[in-house]
């Protein structure tokens, strides 16, 4: 199937290096978001993300004239749902945005078209969600157009590389639906692309992610059990992964960003009886920003008055994401219990979280510190001098959250180190 123009809905992290991509193979592409900030921005050749290689990738597509950007669709021969689905209070899923956008291409909607949810969504959202609100145009899903599930797969930091990489899940609402996505995805994905239903392709996004919380949650259990009996889990956990079917994730503050620590929720919603693993794993998880602080307040004595560097807010390392970061919660739960926070996040200096306080430089952030506490392995933040850091700030306490420091290293330089997983033996 021959595809010339797609309308790509949704404008994130997503959506917009995919509509960036299809643009620069040559197709004509409509990039659409509700969000006016981001539309004019973007029709100024201003992101409002950050990915490594993200900014030439746009401005090469809007030069070229293959993307528009706009916040309303119109007639294309694919459209692509690329819209963020987060969770209710009660961790059942929101799915208002997929609905929107659905609702949005039904005008538009042609005989012969394709459209693909892409959005990580609860299994059966393809069909029982997305086909009726679709089928309100008249045309039925599976005979008068091709209707797709295919879950984005990409690492943020890696998107641009393993959004054309990586192997590519079709699920199709029929089979024709399956191979009409397989030859679009064909015009830039170099992975293979493995056609499926579409209900498996929304199961198989999930427990990826699922695998990998349930994963993280072990690790974390097995730091506490360090911190108890009074060994390194950090060295532990080395020496178990050196068994070759064993390959234990690391420990730290929590899970974060809008996958992993999302994901799980959508299969429990579905099926409560038969997932008490995987609340339970999303349980401790979500609860590892409340230890770390009971970390810090064990040793410390207490928390109230003190003077913490909060270094890190993103949710994983070397990127500007703050959604679900469990490093945010730490810095939350630190002001509710009284300690004085000047927070940093190297690659979103102006970020503004509700109720933490946060610089725009790392040195606001030393200055007048007496505790340095490191919730994200940034690279920056990695590689700080701990001499360097000595002379920048009084603070001579150090709270090493994800093993990213070389504790000998910060203790030659003056300062007491702890890191999380690292116990004293108090059993």
């Amino acid at each position: 199937m021959k595809f010339k123009k797609v309308c790509v809905l949704g404008l994130g992290y997503i959506g917009l290096p995919t509509a960036s991509t299809l643009a620069t193979h040559g197709l004509q592409v409509v990039g659409v978001d509700v969000n006016p900030q981001i539309v004019q921005g973007l029709q100024n050749g201003k992101l409002h993300l950050y990915e490594p290689g993200l900014r030439t990738l746009v401005q090469a597509a809007l030069r070229s004239g293959n993307l528009v950007v706009q916040d309303t669709p119109e007639p294309a021969d694919a459209f692509i749902i690329a819209v963020q689905t987060p969770f209710l209070e009660d961790k059942r899923a929101d799915l208002r945005f997929v609905r929107a956008a659905s609702e949005a291409i039904v005008p538009y909607l042609q005989r012969g078209n394709l459209v693909i949810l892409e959005s990580t969504s609860p299994p059966l959202t393809t069909r029982q969600v997305v086909a009726p609100i679709l089928e309100r145009s008249g045309l039925k899903a599976g005979r008068d157009f091709y209707l797709v599930y295919s879950p984005e797969r990409v690492l943020p930091g890696q998107i641009l590389r393993e959004l054309i990489e990586n192997a590519r899940v079709v699920g199709g609402i029929d089979r024709a639906s399956a191979e009409a996505a397989r030859d679009l995805y064909a015009t830039f994905v170099r992975g293979d692309i493995v056609l499926t239903d579409c209900t498996t392709a929304e199961m198989v996004k999930l427990m990826e992610n699922t695998f990998r919380d349930v994963n993280i949650a072990l690790a974390n259990e097995f730091a506490r059990l360090a911190d108890r009996l009074g060994i390194d889990v950090w060295e532990a956990i080395a020496l178990a992964n050196r068994h070759p079917r064993v390959n234990i994730l690391r420990p730290g503050p929590g899970v974060g960003g809008h996958c992993i620590s999302v994901d799980p929720w959508f299969l429990v919603e579905v099926a409560p009886d038969l997932t008490r693993l995987i609340r339970a794993a999303r349980e401790v998880n979500d609860s590892q920003p409340d230890f770390v602080v009971e970390w810090m307040e064990r040793t410390l004595g207490r928390l109230e008055g003190r003077r913490v560097a909060v270094l890190g807010l993103a949710y994983k390392p070397d990127v500007d994401d703050l959604r679900e970061s469990p490093a945010i919660e730490v810095a939350l739960r630190l002001v509710q219990a009284g300690a004085q926070v000047r927070a940093f996040e190297p690659f979103k200096p102006e970020a503004q979280i509700p109720a933490v306080p946060t610089v725009t430089a790392l040195a606001d952030a030393l200055q007048d510190a007496e505790i340095l506490l490191l919730l994200v392995g940034h690279t920056r933040l990695r590689e700080l001098n701990p001499e360097e850091v000595r002379t920048q700030t009084s603070a001579r306490l150090v709270f090493d959250a994800v093993n990213g420091w070389d504790q000998t290293q910060w203790q030659k330089a003056g300062f007491q180190v702890w890191r999380l997983g690292v116990g004293r033996g108090d059993v």
